[in-house]
């Protein structure tokens, strides 16, 4: 399988930067509306709680505000 970094579309080398923004938006959005995250993890639905995801943050590149 071939890198997608080194594809020729530009929008496509683009994507896996867009996804990463995508997730770590979720991430703050679930943080401060106090909502689970719900993802794919080997092949299986998992629920991430907004309180695992506040104690991952925690020294993270990330800081959310906790007003919704």
């Amino acid at each position: 399988m071939k890198n997608i970094q080194e594809a020729k579309d530009p929008d496509l080398r683009a994507c896996s930067a867009a996804l990463q923004r995508a997730a770590l938006a979720a991430r703050k959005i679930a943080i401060q509306t106090g909502t689970n995250l719900i993802i794919v993890k080997d092949g299986k639905l998992t629920r991430i709680s907004a309180q695992a995801l506040r104690e991952s943050a925690v020294g993270s590149d990330f800081q959310v505000s906790s007003s919704a």
